[in-house]
């Protein structure tokens, strides 16, 4: 792969720098599902038969990769977005030692985001302005007969966050996993309701991009927005054209 990409780079580069194949963007073609798999497929190792140019290619691809994933709190934000991926939730890359300290970790933080949720919830019910009330005296009804005829053995104490998020995660790990071809958010979508908490975390992890690619794009668009002929655009106004770039689709008549 990486032979024929330096055999053929001085032809792709010139062929992407001209102004025709810049005005009919629409007629180049793309990468396909096949070229995607044979691009992932690819051997990064060194072998005997290589140039040492490619040689050399290999083995900075390698060390990037290498160096981009070595980190703890790297390592631990990819594990817990792969435990709340349904697809891969039983993380067999990892031991049993490991998987047990990312799940914990899920169940700490989704706890955590239940305590936040219900204290902000509290301050809104009883904020600085709202007037304080007095408590209320019992009746003396509730006083003579409260002791014999209310029921204090069948009222079971309310169970806290970290409670409920361990019923979850253990509802969650006997769940069938999901097939690969499944969408994961679509599958929180419909259990939503049924793990509430597991939810909100999940909103939080898999929401990160896998690839800086439509980060990147959105830089070419600026790019193409704000040109010499447009140079003294406002700020506001260039991401109003960026946003109207990426967002608005036209139908084709």
């Amino acid at each position: 792969m990486v032979e024929r990409f330096l055999e053929q780079q001085p032809a792709i580069c010139a062929t992407l720098l001209s102004p025709e194949v810049r005005k009919g963007q629409s007629d180049l073609c793309t990468l396909n599902e096949t070229d995607v798999s044979n691009a992932e497929d690819a051997n990064m190792t060194g072998t005997i038969g290589d140039s040492p140019m490619i040689h050399a290619i290999k083995n900075a691809i390698t060390t990037d990769l290498l160096k981009r994933y070595n980190g703890e709190a790297e390592k631990k934000i990819l594990h817990t977005a792969s435990a709340l991926d349904p697809r891969f939730k039983g993380l067999p890359f990892l031991t049993v030692e490991e998987i047990l300290e990312i799940y914990r970790g899920v169940t700490e933080e989704a706890a955590s985001l239940e305590n936040e949720r219900t204290l902000r919830r509290t301050e809104v019910i009883d904020g600085p302005s709202a007037p304080k009330r007095k408590a209320s005296s019992s009746s003396l009804l509730v006083s003579l007969l409260g002791r014999s005829f209310t029921d204090t053995e069948g009222t079971a104490e309310p169970k806290t966050p970290y409670a409920i998020a361990e019923e979850e995660i253990e509802r969650y790990c006997k769940a069938s996993s999901l097939p690969l071809t499944e969408d994961p958010l679509n599958w929180w979508r419909v259990h939503e309701i049924t793990f509430p908490l597991l939810s909100r975390v999940s909103k939080r992890y898999l929401c990160i991009p896998g690839t800086s690619v439509s980060a990147e794009r959105v830089f070419s668009t600026a790019g193409d927005v704000v040109t010499a002929k447009s140079s003294t655009l406002k700020p506001e106004h260039v991401d109003q054209l960026v946003f109207l770039q990426k967002n608005l689709h036209i139908p084709k008549c």
